[in-house]
C-alpha cells in the first residue's frame, strides 16, 4: 500500500522552470517532476491513444501553477516508452497562449496544436472552457482536449474525417488544505464530472474521521484514522466499482507537510473500454506497458498548518 502512488513513474513527464528565459521547448527529452506548496498547482492527466493503423501512444499533459501564471507541457511516448515529442510552455512567458509544433521523425510527423489565449480557469491550472489542445499524427487526429473545435479545424490545413480514438488513462493531482480536499473526475469516458471532496479533522486524536463525498454525497467514512491509517473501500459512482486506497500515514507520523495518498480505480474490460469510450489503465505497472484498464485518480493531499 505504501508504495501505491510510484505506479505512475516519472518519465515522459517534464514541468516548467519559471526561472528560464526560453518560452516554448521542442525537444525529445525526459526530466522528472518538481512541485511547489502552491495550492493545486500540478494536474498531471495520462491519454492512451490509437491511431486506425492499430499503433498505440501514450501522451502525457500537464497543466501547471505557480506565483508567475498558469504553464503546460505535453509528452508524447511511444508503445515502447521512446519519447517522441515535448513542447512546453512555461509559466513566466504564457503570453505565447496558440501556436501549433510540428516534429518529423523516422516514421512519424507529429504536430501539437493549442489556443488558451480565452481558456477559463478554476482553482485548478487545468482549464475548464474556452480552449483547444490538440494532437495529430501522420495527419490523423488523436487526441483533442477543450470546447473549440470549430476553431482547431480551421486551424488546421487538412480535413479530420473522424473523431480521435483516445482513452483517458489517469489524473494525479496535488492538493493543499487544513482539512478539507478538492477535486474532480469523469470516471466514464462521456460521463458527468464529478466533484470529489475529502475531509479529515481532529488530526493526532482517537476521534479522527475521513470523510469522502462524491457531489455531496458521502460514500465512505473511516472512523479511529490513526488506526486505520492505510486501507482500501469500494464505492459505486455511475454504477461502476471504484476502489479507493487511503495512505494519510505522513499526516500522524511523519513531517509537517508530509502528504496523504488517495487512489481512486475503476476497472473495466479491454472491449468495454475501447467499444464505449471508457477511460482505463492499471495502476501498477510503468505507464508504457500497461497490463491492467481502467481509470485512477490519484491525489496528492498536503495539509497546511
Amino acid at each position: 500500500m505504501r508504495d501505491f502512488p510510484s505506479c505512475f513513474g516519472e518519465n515522459g513527464v517534464q514541468i516548467a522552470d519559471a526561472s528560464s528565459s526560453s518560452g516554448t521547448l521542442l525537444t525529445p527529452t525526459t526530466t522528472t517532476t518538481t512541485t511547489t506548496k502552491n495550492p493545486q498547482n500540478l494536474v498531471t492527466c495520462v491519454y492512451q491513444c490509437k491511431l486506425h493503423s492499430s499503433s498505440c501512444f501514450i501522451i502525457t499533459i500537464n497543466w501547471t501553477k505557480n506565483l508567475m501564471g498558469q504553464g503546460l507541457s505535453v509528452q508524447i511516448n511511444n508503445p515502447t516508452n521512446q519519447s517522441l515529442q515535448t513542447l512546453e510552455i512555461k509559466p513566466n512567458l504564457f503570453s505565447k497562449n496558440r501556436g501549433l509544433k510540428t516534429l518529423e521523425t523516422e516514421s512519424n510527423q507529429i504536430t501539437i496544436f493549442w489556443d488558451l489565449s480565452r481558456a477559463k480557469f478554476g482553482s485548478s491550472p487545468e482549464p475548464i472552457e474556452k480552449f483547444y489542445l490538440a494532437i495529430t499524427i501522420n495527419q490523423e487526429l488523436i487526441l483533442l482536449l477543450g470546447d473549440l473545435e470549430k476553431e482547431l479545424y480551421k486551424k488546421m490545413n487538412y480535413s479530420i474525417s473522424s473523431s480521435p480514438c483516445s482513452v483517458f488513462v489517469s489524473k494525479t493531482e496535488h492538493v493543499f488544505g487544513k482539512k478539507l480536499y478538492a477535486t474532480t473526475a469523469q470516471f466514464c469516458g462521456k460521463g458527468q464530472v464529478h466533484e470529489i471532496l475529502i475531509e479529515c479533522d481532529a488530526i493526532g486524536g482517537d476521534d479522527s474521521v475521513l470523510l469522502i463525498r462524491i457531489d455531496g454525497k458521502l460514500v465512505m467514512q473511516v472512523k479511529r484514522l490513526q488506526w486505520k491509517f492505510r486501507g482500501n473501500y469500494t464505492i459505486l459512482v455511475d454504477g461502476l466499482p471504484v476502489e479507493v486506497y487511503w495512505d494519510v500515514y505522513s499526516w500522524f507520523f511523519g513531517k509537517l507537510m508530509g502528504n496523504a495518498v488517495f487512489l481512486f480505480q475503476t476497472c473495466l474490460s479491454a472491449e468495454k473500454l475501447w467499444g464505449s469510450g471508457q477511460p482505463g489503465m492499471g495502476w501498477s505497472g510503468h505507464l508504457g506497458q500497461v497490463n491492467g484498464l481502467g481509470f485512477s485518480l490519484v491525489v496528492f493531499a498536503w495539509r497546511n498548518e
